[in-house]
């Protein structure tokens, strides 16, 4: 069974314009336009939330000291 809630929203005059524009374009309701672009909204921030875990290592211990900028240069450029 498809449930509906019919709800009021505020829509800036230019993006209406837009949204009656796009859904006929579509051949669908604007009603179905902004139902399918929440939808992508949520999913898209779903998606963001559910990183992976970042990989761990052992490190056997710095090569270079980072408080010696000349050593640290020296790493860096390979000598």
């Amino acid at each position: 069974m498809l449930r509906h809630m019919k709800t009021t929203l505020n829509i800036d005059d230019s993006v209406m314009a837009f949204l009656k524009k796009e859904s006929a374009r579509r051949g669908c309701t604007m009603s179905e336009l902004v139902e399918s672009a929440l939808r992508l909204l949520f999913q898209q921030q779903k998606k963001r939330q559910e990183l992976p875990p970042l990989p761990t290592f052992k490190s056997e211990g710095s090569l270079v000291d980072i408080a010696d900028r000349q050593s640290l240069y020296q790493a860096m450029e390979g000598r």
